[in-house]
């Protein structure tokens, strides 16, 4: 199971109007430590930033999974609860776990959630759909480059 943590870069960015902004985004790395994410986050950035750039936070998250779909230019966490029944007592227990999926919009969220879930054999609902305001996600490169 991969561990995320969310960085947030600050930089002098380029705008579309030819202006430079100083800017703060979050991205999401898969990382061992915190030491291991800020090293990932400053090799992944380093080719689209000129100038000066800092790590002003890092936190891990409590991701258990992404659905990438390479259509979509945003990414919605999706909050959902796993039902279970508790065998001594018969009530129902549910357990929430947070999915991040990749989309165009909210509809297409949702679809690339279903599809995700496809094969699921466990009940669930789900919670919440909501966009964040991550930039981009790098997952752990597991070909050994």
């Amino acid at each position: 199971m991969a561990l995320w943590f969310e960085c947030k870069v600050r930089y002098d960015k380029m705008m579309e109007n030819g202006m430079v902004k100083k800017v703060n985004e979050p991205y999401l790395v898969d990382a061992l430590t915190f030491t291991e994410a800020e090293a990932r986050i400053m090799d992944e950035m380093k080719p689209f930033i000129s100038g000066e750039y800092s790590i002003s936070s890092e936190k891990k998250t409590k991701i258990s999974e992404i659905f990438f779909n390479e259509g979509g230019d945003r990414y919605y966490q999706v909050k959902v609860n796993f039902i279970t029944l508790d065998e001594k007592t018969g009530a129902e227990k549910k357990t929430a776990t947070l999915i991040l999926v990749q989309a165009s919009d909210f509809e297409d969220a949702l679809n690339n959630f279903k599809e995700g879930m496809k094969g699921t054999l466990g009940d669930f609902e789900i919670a919440s759909i909501t966009e964040t305001m991550l930039m981009d996600v790098f997952p752990a490169d597991l070909s050994g480059k």
